[in-house]
């Protein structure tokens, strides 16, 4: 569906990425997903309205999209299908140049994700930007999580 060029321009385009739906339990895929990002250089901004005001990568958590006070170029999303179109729709609301939205593993929805397209947004549904990081630039090792598609079997 997606293209390996595709994934890799809006891997390299990205600088800041808002997570939500992140958690502060390090054992979490929200979690180790944001603070691989943030080391990589990307600056990672936390936002579930229960941690909201706590640190988290550097970042102060905030509670809803609209409480960033600055551009992020990608939206990464780890909620529920069903939460997408209100996120979509806070986001494009708040950043009219928005680049990504990306759906976590298991997260996705066809109309929000046309309204964003529809605006210039690429969307990616169904993916992680981690797994996806790592099978792309050579990076694939012992610190990703079981998927069913990466397996270290010969």
């Amino acid at each position: 569906m997606y293209s390996d060029q595709v994934l890799k321009d809006v891997l390299n385009a990205m600088k800041t990425v808002a997570v939500v739906g992140v958690s502060a339990n390090p054992v979490r895929p929200s979690y180790f997903v944001a603070r691989y990002l943030s080391r990589k250089g990307i600056r990672v901004v936390p936002v579930n309205p229960g941690l909201a005001g706590q640190v988290l990568f550097g970042e102060t958590v905030s509670a809803t999209l609209s409480d960033i006070p600055f551009n992020v170029d990608m939206v990464d999303v780890f909620r529920r299908s069903d939460a997408v179109p209100a996120i979509i729709d806070e986001a494009l609301a708040h950043w009219p140049n928005l680049q990504t939205i990306w759906m976590q593993i298991g997260v996705e929805h066809a109309s929000a994700a046309k309204v964003a397209e529809a605006r210039g947004v690429t969307v990616i549904q169904n993916r992680c930007p981690k797994i996806e990081y790592q099978r792309l630039f050579g990076e694939l090792r012992m610190g990703g999580f079981a998927t069913g598609v990466i397996s270290s079997k010969l």
